[in-house]
């Protein structure tokens, strides 16, 4: 009897929860604690576990029910109990991983829930297979050479029933997972949009619709579900297409309504400060959702990426041993062991756990990825494009892999290659200046000048990381002989440094006062160019030049050789590089020449 309560119909679910999901907003929370705990219990049957872990995140962040709100579970239909002894067994064995097992005892059903679970079955008894097949190969395997032999068959099972519009929101979601794997996109977009609409409390379509969508272009012309769901899903693709501030705005939204105790947007916030590179926020969320979730291991790889680019050893150490004694066999574990070794410099050890974690999970971007970053730093360039392309493969909006690809084909000094990636790095980040700073190299070597000197404006404009975007404006207008251009970006170099206190490299301070030392001494002005001079002798390498310098400066002045006067003045700076006009803001692409290889 308990056994036969638990089973929810699909027949009755696909009738109830469109209806609950009708509302797009978020005025009552307890109707979406209510829809949230029925869809948990949904996907849970179906074996979605990981929709149905969402779920149920989701619903544990909102206010307990009383008793008397708890939802029955619905009544069980007739093909519900004629299928109930073989969906019971069947359950059984896809719990267990014995896929074709369960797919034998389920064939012949005829309710939708366990014609799901036989489809479902079918399909991870392929993948299943493949990733066996791949596991021992992470080498030069060609895209698709090992396939999952199921898909051809589901599909046009699946497309039948599609067709005779006999399947429900759970059916249009995995009849979209196969149009995905089998690279038919359009359609898998809208198979997943119409299963959104049957279906919008399923958070595994909405999430399978995010891995789709390229651009914000192509998300505007998606017909979705007006549902609270949205929200979430909005939310999430603006992060992965990287438009942070949209992204925040709508978390803070969601947190505003009443998810303030959800651990899922509290990790995606600080995912999202990490893709704009505000480390200390993010560190500070972070540990905050460790101390909230401390057994939790999502974005745990997330977190040490930000503790190594600190090189915190001791914080990457500890988080590393506390995930080793949670479960050391899961991916994000074996990413941040690899990251504690690189760190360290053992990159061999590293790129060891990289791939333990791509064995665990052959379709885990973050590996893969980082993975091509320790065979660069192991001088392996032909297994680091490796790794790159198959991080490519599963996600095409990974910008480190396409910037990645560009320095490896730097390296093996293959300018229009590494252009190529530079420039697919930049469309997904226009508002990074590493990757304009790596294209306006890449146009120097290419004698592309112009382009070159783009590519360095804009990184300044964006907000230069690395601070070395004006230097090497300056050094191409010195190239150019443009020397007053040349000055001010010197000029303005040496403001920034000052003016936030970092401490640079000397090398570059000191080739900026040198140049405008010299600068000013051929415009004679004495004074300009004596202050540069000394500031010059400050310097090992400039140092001689500096004091030849004031002694000329010192017999031009003695022989009564008057200053010029028509000249601008001292640190002067132009309208085109006066702060006011620096935009900060998100910018779109540089409209760049185009060169392919």
């Amino acid at each position: 009897m308990a056994a036969s309560s638990s089973v929810v119909p699909v027949a009755v679910s696909a009738a109830v929860v469109p209806a609950l999901s009708s509302s797009g907003g978020f005025s009552n929370l307890r109707e979406i604690k209510k829809q949230l705990l029925l869809i948990a219990g949904l996907t849970r049957e179906r074996g979605l576990l990981h929709s149905s872990k969402w779920s149920a995140e989701l619903a544990f962040s909102l206010p307990a029910l009383p008793l008397s709100e708890l939802q029955p579970p619905p009544p069980i239909t007739e093909e519900d109990a004629q299928d109930m002894d073989a969906y019971t067994l069947a359950k059984a064995y896809f719990d267990v991983k014995e896929y074709d097992r369960a797919a034998h005892f389920l064939h012949g059903c005829n309710s939708k829930k366990a014609y799901f679970l036989y489809m479902y079955s079918r399909y991870l008894s392929g993948e299943k297979k493949k990733d066996d097949e791949t596991v021992d190969s992470l080498g030069p395997l060609e895209k698709g050479q090992v396939k999952n032999e199921a898909l051809r068959e589901l599909r046009v099972e699946l497309s039948k029933k599609h067709q005779a519009r006999e399947l429900d929101g759970f059916g249009l979601y995995l009849y979209g997972v196969v149009l995905r794997k089998l690279d038919l996109v359009k359609e898998a977009i809208d198979v997943f949009v119409e299963a959104t609409h049957v279906l919008p409390l399923h958070w595994g379509a909405w999430l399978e619709l995010c891995n789709l969508i390229t651009d914000k272009e192509m998300l505007k012309f998606l017909s979705l579900p007006d549902t609270w769901m949205k929200e979430f899903f909005l939310a999430h693709i603006y992060t992965e297409l990287q438009l942070i501030e949209e992204a925040l705005q709508k978390y803070q939204n969601l947190i505003d309504v009443g998810f303030s105790k959800s651990s899922y947007i509290v990790s995606q916030i600080a995912v999202a400060y990490h893709n704009i590179r505000d480390i200390d926020k993010a560190l500070s969320i972070f540990n905050e959702l460790r101390k909230q979730d401390p057994y939790r291991i999502e974005n745990m790889d997330t977190f040490s990426n930000l503790l190594y680019v600190r090189s915190m050893k001791s914080e990457l150490s500890y988080l590393a041993h506390n995930l080793c004694e949670i479960d050391k066999y899961r991916v994000e574990t074996c990413c941040v062991i690899g990251n504690y070794y690189s760190l360290r410099s053992q990159h061999e050890k590293a790129a060891l756990y990289f791939q333990r974690a791509l064995k665990l999970n052959p379709r885990y971007l973050g590996a893969w990825t980082l993975m091509g970053h320790e065979y660069m730093e192991m001088k392996n360039t032909s297994a680091a494009i490796q790794a790159y392309r198959h991080a490519i493969e599963v996600n095409k909006r990974d910008y480190r892999a396409w910037y990645g690809l560009g320095q490896t084909y730097e390296i093996l000094k293959m300018p229009f290659y590494c252009l190529y990636y530079y420039r697919r790095a930049h469309q997904l980040r226009p508002n990074d200046s590493r990757m304009l700073v790596a294209l306006g190299e890449c146009y120097e070597k290419l004698n592309q000048l112009v382009e070159a000197k783009k590519c360095y404006w804009r990184a300044y404009a964006v907000g230069d990381v690395e601070k070395m975007a004006l230097v090497k404006l300056a050094k191409l207008h010195e190239q150019l002989t443009e020397s007053e251009q040349a000055a001010q970006c010197y000029i303005k170099y040496i403001q920034d440094i000052y003016s936030c206190g970092e401490i640079v490299e000397h090398l570059e301070e000191s080739t900026a006062f040198r140049y405008l030392a010299q600068y000013y001494f051929k415009c004679k002005l004495w004074d300009e160019a004596s202050a540069c001079a000394q500031k010059c002798c400050a310097f090992n390498d400039t140092r001689e030049e500096g004091k030849a310098l004031l002694r000329q400066i010192l017999q031009l002045r003695n022989q009564g050789e008057t200053p010029s006067t028509e000249m601008p003045a001292p640190f002067f700076l132009p309208a085109s590089l006066s702060a006011n006009n620096t935009p900060t803001r998100r910018v779109s692409p540089l409209n760049l020449s185009s060169v392919t290889p």
